[in-house]
């Protein structure tokens, strides 16, 4: 199980402020402990929105959005997020899932060596503090995983996304209005600094 690494680590980073520290322990252990299996991370390590916007009230922390462009753009994102480094992309063809009801994606080839010039030019190394945030928590387990891979130990994924999980029932069943870091009222933009956009992009 991943649930004991992932608190005490949490814990432990937040030896500094522990009033945030003690927060952060209460709350994720409700969490941690019924991760989906698609959400889960060979880290072992998790936020909420909620426990990532209190995380980055440390200067040594990276949110990276991995989410494609699109979503960025017509969606907006976090105000502090460090950068978008899409984790997915449309293809030069698009084609079209019927039985997902949604265009399908390809993994970016480049998203490892992106993601390594990044760090490195803003000063992240393998033991900084990574948070990834995705849509609702899937992409960005995949995409910690890859970074894992690459040596950088410190890598959370946001289990609830930018725009959260699925209603189940309701009137609004279907509709991702359970928690994720809009529905919490978290600070977000539409509007996206140069510094915040995919690298390639602001050249």
């Amino acid at each position: 199980m991943h649930v004991l690494k992932k608190v005490s680590f949490s814990f432990i980073k937040f030896t500094k402020t522990t009033a945030i520290g003690i927060a952060l322990f209460c709350a994720s252990t409700a969490v941690a402990s019924d991760i989906p299996t698609k959400k889960q991370t060979d880290a072992g390590l998790y936020l909420t929105a909620a426990e990532a916007a209190a995380m980055l009230s440390t200067n040594d922390v990276a949110l990276i959005d991995v989410r494609s462009r699109a979503e960025v753009a017509f969606l907006g994102m976090p105000s502090d997020a460090s950068v978008n480094l899409p984790y997915m992309m449309m293809p030069m063809i698009p084609e079209y899932d019927d039985e997902k009801g949604a265009y399908s994606l390809e993994i970016n080839p480049d998203f490892p060596t992106a993601f390594k010039a990044w760090a490195s030019a803003n000063g992240f190394d393998k033991d900084s503090t990574y948070i990834l945030m995705c849509r609702s928590g899937s992409r960005s387990a995949k995409a910690a995983n890859l970074i894992y891979e690459l040596g950088y130990t410190n890598v959370y994924s946001v289990v609830d996304g930018y725009e959260g999980d699925k209603a189940k029932e309701g009137p609004n069943k279907g509709q991702r209005v359970v928690n994720g870091w809009r529905n919490a009222g978290l600070d977000w933009s539409y509007k996206i600094s140069s510094s915040q956009v995919y690298p390639d992009d602001a050249n």
